[in-house]
């Protein structure tokens, strides 16, 4: 198959790229000084220490260095406050399920380090991602040592999903998530074939601004001359901004609302549909995977992104086979129903427009209880009074915790921001304070009867602890 021969020829290509011979390889392998997969993600994670440094001086020294294996692909690049892995998520599974190899790239990851790069739905495996960290590893180094200072956690790992994909696997296209905003996050080294800004809330804007047309103008910055650009972005200020950057491009803008739309037809759990409206065509009884309202408008959103690469790139498509793309997908952690007796459901929203989605999506038949109990953890930087008027209305009861993550907020803060908003409120959810997740989860499992409904939110850290140690009883490895 076509696959293999591209992985059994990449140590041949990687040598062709890199103008290095076989012997020479091995002598960096080992001046690299990493034994095995943990001990590279270990490597990689410790970057974390270095934090965050927007700009792209960093990964173009580092692409410049490796050949610039960007320049041999087609990227989706998809940016926005919330939906953006569920979109990418069915991206990959239409894009698959019509014939394409397909990398994706997503963040942060839920059970391992290689769930972030991933090629036909698959984990990069441990001994690709070890070889290539042996080679990045001193060219890190190398910049380290300059005014440049070392790549990041998250550079180095987009990096090395650029040699991934650049290097190894060549797939046809790269699904490809920002990491934070859009301008000056490292993916943003691409030149797509299409830009996707989901949409724009309060969410990172200690980073990105303090209003949300200043997000917007951070997550517009990967719009690219001449390149598509599909948005789901409804409030007017966003939108202002968005259609002011495509216009100075020349870049065709797919705004939902105008040029695309889509009706909803049923909604039930794991199988709701929809008939959508395009520019080009029309599918009617549009299964959807995913659950929640909000997943209506991100597979409407991944619908266009399609429409559009088939008249602008000549995809070739199969009716049937994307009608079972959009119906197979699935993303964990996001309204996943993680155990039945009791039931137990995962959703990693984390700031005001997720916590409004999730409300919203506990609304539906599908979710019906007598008592909804809600276990929460959240990282320091969020904007948690927001997160708890959406969240706090609609629990019996709430136990505050901490997630294993070294952002993470005190339980009894979040605690403490909370007893205003559920003092106003009647009846008042019942508060409980646990800061150790593992004995919180336990305290959840038991308040959980067999009518009711047991909702583990927050951070991402928190869903990924929670969902490793339910599904495999076992710690997993943090999702930076």
């Amino acid at each position: 198959m076509v696959h293999e021969n591209r992985i059994d020829n990449r140590n041949d290509l990687d040598r062709e790229h890199s103008g290095k011979p076989e012997t020479g390889e091995h002598t960096e392998f080992a001046e690299a000084g990493l034994g095995d997969y943990r001990e590279a993600v270990e490597w990689i994670t410790g970057l974390v220490s270095l934090g965050m440094k927007p700009g792209l001086k960093r990964m173009e020294r580092l692409m410049d260095m490796l050949d610039h294996p960007e320049r041999r692909l087609k990227f989706i690049h998809v940016a926005g406050t919330n939906g953006k892995g569920s979109t990418c998520a069915y991206l990959t599974k239409v894009l698959l399920a019509n014939g394409y190899d397909v990398g994706t790239f997503t963040s942060p990851y839920i059970e391992k380090y290689t769930n972030r790069i991933q090629y036909n739905g698959l984990d990069i495996p441990e001994e690709e991602l070890l070889r290539l960290c042996r080679r990045l590893k001193p060219l890190v180094e190398e910049i380290a040592a300059t005014e440049l200072e070392s790549p990041t956690m998250f550079e180095v790992s987009t990096a090395l999903a650029l040699m991934y994909y650049g290097t190894v696997t060549y797939p046809d296209y790269v699904v490809w998530e920002t990491g934070l905003g859009g301008r000056l996050d490292s993916t943003n080294i691409v030149t797509p074939v299409i830009c996707v800004i989901t949409n724009v809330g309060h969410d990172h804007m200690e980073i990105l601004g303090d209003t949300l047309a200043k997000v917007a103008e951070e997550k517009a910055g990967i719009i690219k001359s001449g390149v598509p650009v599909v948005t789901a972005c409804d409030q007017p200020p966003v939108l202002e901004v968005i259609r002011a950057k495509t216009k100075e491009l020349q870049a065709p803008l797919y705004e939902l609302g105008r040029q695309f739309s889509y009706e909803v037809k049923s909604e039930e759990l794991n199988r709701q549909s929809i008939h959508w409206n395009g520019p080009f065509c029309r599918y009617d009884n549009l299964v959807v995977g995913l659950n929640g309202p909000h997943q209506l408008k991100n597979a409407s959103v991944a619908m266009m992104v399609i429409e559009v690469l088939r008249q602008y790139q000549a995809l070739v498509l199969e009716e049937d086979s994307l009608y079972a793309g959009f119906a197979e997908a699935r993303w964990p952690g996001r309204l996943e129903l993680i155990s039945a007796n009791p039931r137990v459901l995962l959703d990693g929203a984390h700031n005001p427009e997720g916590a409004e989605s999730l409300a919203r999506a506990l609304e539906g038949p599908a979710y019906a209880r007598q008592k909804l109990h809600l276990m929460m953890g959240m990282i320091s930087t969020k904007n948690h009074t927001g997160y708890l008027e959406h969240i706090l209305p609609i629990a019996d009861t709430v136990i505050f915790t901490e997630p294993d993550f070294h952002k993470k907020l005190d339980a009894a803060k979040l605690a403490e921001l909370a007893m205003p908003l559920a003092s106003r409120l009647s009846p008042q959810p019942a508060i409980i304070i646990e800061p150790d997740w593992k004995k919180a989860l336990e305290r959840l499992t038991a308040l959980t009867s067999p009518g009711d409904l047991a909702v583990v939110s927050g951070t991402l850290y928190l869903i990924s602890d929670v969902r490793t140690w339910m599904l495999y009883h076992t710690d997993s490895e943090k999702g930076w």
